[in-house]
């Protein structure tokens, strides 16, 4: 189990800078809505424990030289359980974001809806859920540390509803808390670890590296109004000249010791951030995803790493895009991938629709999307993290309507034929460019011989 720390134990964890904001007006001193006897002396009871009025405070704050909107959650109070006046601090904290057109982050530990106030706590979660949205569609950025715990409500709002999802390690996260979950439940599913492996959050962080991330996520996921210029194409990882033959391309983009992404993106990048899984259950390690700066900018990626993509890819892929449209960054996608993932685990997982939804992203995308294949163009699940009208490609790539091993045997056509199959289909780097499919070959020397 985490340590627990009080609201403005976290608080002061993270930043020496806060300015609470004052508590919108509310009767506190009644038993509730529901005439629960005994409920406001609990209360009396919890603030004289905790010093606090309420399971929340909130007020702006300077991260990392950033400023945002800060809320903070005392587990000490009930809980940290949501009524409905913490109802009325969460909405105002949101409207304060959105005024001020700051980004919000949650210090989030709560066991959840507060009995006491019965459905009346429950319906603050639709309280949450459209200040999130509101300030979603206002284009300021939400990023959840998940304390412990983080359960029911909390966690399906203000947790699983931010853009990027940090927590402490050993922190209980899960829509069940521990007094309700089935007694045979693996109790690693509602760890921070679990999630992170579940693709439910993005990382996590030890204490003392969390004002640092959060800060370095301020400046990423800072928003823009203005349209922002094109992320730069990354410059070529090698000198290769341009292959002679088809099945030359295919054979050096298939090279082990080519440049991969890992390498592209530590040359193009000064500091980068993952984000991970795609809140549906699914992690892809064969796609890198996050924010970075390149020369002192934001820029998004999603780089594939030579593998076949999986469907949890594609939609983390999506997310990501997304993301940086709504907040005017611009995106870099790598594509190197024999293809999307084609066996029947994947079709269960919905490999064709989660394709579609990254088409989706990029089509949608008003930020500009810059593209380098940087190794094997397979198909169609190369394709979909592609930018239209704005891809590059290495001279030890290749991009095919399919791989000529594969596009022989749908022909009929004999093992011996697979190499004039790779001619045929025109699928060098300097073919690409002249079928218009790529606008240059980056970092090319003269053509082998």
């Amino acid at each position: 189990m985490a340590d627990r720390l009080t609201a403005r134990e976290a608080i002061a964890a993270l930043t020496a800078d806060f300015t609470e904001s004052a508590a919108p007006a509310g009767d506190t001193a009644a038993d509730g809505p529901l005439g629960w006897s005994g409920y406001a002396d609990s209360r009396v009871r919890a603030t004289a424990r905790t010093g606090e009025q309420e399971s929340v405070v909130h007020g702006t704050a300077t991260v990392g030289g950033l400023p945002c909107v800060l809320i903070s959650f005392e587990f000490g109070f009930l809980g940290g359980s949501l009524g409905q006046r913490t109802g009325d601090r969460l909405e105002a904290a949101y409207e304060e974001a959105m005024t001020r057109r700051l980004p919000l982050v949650s210090l989030i530990a709560t066991g959840g809806s507060r009995m006491q106030e019965g459905m009346i706590a429950l319906t603050q979660l639709h309280r949450v859920a459209r200040a999130s949205a509101r300030l979603r569609a206002a284009g300021p950025a939400q990023l959840a540390v998940l304390r412990d715990p983080t359960t029911g409500g909390g966690w399906a709002t203000l947790g699983a509803g931010a853009d990027v999802i940090l927590a402490l390690p050993g922190a209980q996260i899960g829509f069940a808390g521990s007094r309700v979950r089935p007694a045979d439940a693996d109790p690693v599913a509602y760890t921070a670890e679990g999630q992170l492996a579940g693709g439910h959050i993005d990382a996590v962080v030890p204490p003392g590296e969390l004002p640092a991330a959060v800060g370095q996520w301020l400046r990423l996921l800072a928003h823009r109004d203005t349209p922002p210029a094109p992320a730069p194409v990354p410059a070529a990882l090698s000198s290769a000249g341009l292959p002679r033959t088809g099945w030359d391309a295919v054979l050096r983009a298939r090279s082990a010791s080519r440049p991969h992404a890992q390498a592209y993106l530590d040359a193009y990048f000064d500091v980068r951030l993952a984000l991970s899984g795609d809140r549906s259950g699914g992690t892809d390690p064969g796609l890198l995803c996050g924010f970075g700066l390149h020369a002192g900018e934001p820029v998004a990626y999603v780089a594939q790493c030579g593998t076949a993509t999986r469907p949890a890819g594609y939609r983390t892929a999506a997310r990501v895009i997304r993301l940086a449209d709504r907040l005017g960054v611009p995106v870099l996608t790598l594509v190197d991938t024999p293809g999307a993932a084609n066996d029947a685990e994947a079709e269960r997982a919905g490999a064709g629709a989660a394709i579609a939804d990254a088409f989706a992203a990029i089509a949608a995308a008003r930020v500009p999307v810059t593209t380098l294949v940087i190794g094997e163009g397979g198909s169609g699940g190369a394709l979909a993290l592609a930018a239209p009208g704005r891809t590059h490609v290495t001279a030890d790539s290749y991009f095919s309507v399919i791989a000529p091993e594969l596009a022989a045997a749908i022909l009929k056509r004999s093992p011996d034929q697979v190499h004039a199959t790779a001619d045929q289909l025109r699928l060098r780097p300097q073919d690409l460019v002249d079928l218009g499919v790529a606008r240059s070959v980056v970092g090319a020397g003269p053509a082998d011989h």
